[in-house]
């Protein structure tokens, strides 16, 4: 989820039940506080959790995370737990037991991509030796003041090198999104009561 989106820069900073402040968006849906208090802009430095939000922020494309969200344990039970070197071992019989399960999104092409990417992932981390040491290098300087943008330029380099190595729905804002909620930027509004955590664990976050 791309926070520019919503607009909480231009929002009324969401008042939560325990009296502090978080990101407007925080308070669009009752599933998001505890998302937003322990997940999102937090540095990431684990593969299968990097592989795992590539994929879901390219299902995303179109629909609401929040609807993702909701149904985030059904995509993990379907896609292995989103452990790439299996996901990269599915074949067409296993896109069509996808398309069967209501509880996920059947989408032909965004499924294709994600048993793709999964490929294209083994071949990175062949190469790099690990996802998190290929993203992590997409880092961009950290901003003192957080903007309202859907793409930016580390978002977009991030995005034309994974199209060049074959990756899908991979594009610039898909990866912005990706990159706020993974930690390798921080998104979170200057009265967000988690910015100062999310940046103490950037600070302390060894860089793969």
């Amino acid at each position: 989820m791309v926070a520019a989106k919503v607009g909480w820069m231009s929002e009324t900073p969401f008042l939560a039940p325990d009296g502090q402040t978080r990101c407007a968006w925080a308070g669009g849906a009752p599933e998001f506080l505890d998302y937003h208090d322990t997940e999102w802009g937090f540095p990431t430095g684990g593969d299968v959790r990097l592989f795992e939000k590539i994929c879901l922020e390219g299902f995303q494309s179109g629909l609401s995370w929040r609807t993702i969200l909701n149904k985030r344990p059904a995509f993990r039970e379907d896609f292995a737990g989103f452990d790439f070197h299996q996901v990269a071992e599915f074949d067409e019989s296993d896109v069509e037991r996808l398309l069967r399960d209501a509880r996920i999104i059947r989408h032909r092409g965004k499924i294709e991509a994600a048993i793709n990417n999964a490929r294209r992932a083994v071949e990175l981390v062949e190469e790099r030796g690990s996802l998190a040491a290929y993203v992590w290098d997409f880092e961009p300087e950290p901003l003192k003041i957080p903007e309202v943008v859907a793409t930016s330029p580390a978002s977009v380099s991030l995005s034309k090198d994974l199209k060049k190595r074959g990756w899908k729905f991979v594009g610039p804002t898909t990866m912005y999104a990706f990159m706020q909620s993974m930690g390798i930027i921080n998104d979170h509004s200057l009265d967000c009561v988690i910015r100062d955590r999310v940046e103490a664990e950037r600070k302390a976050f060894v860089r793969p």
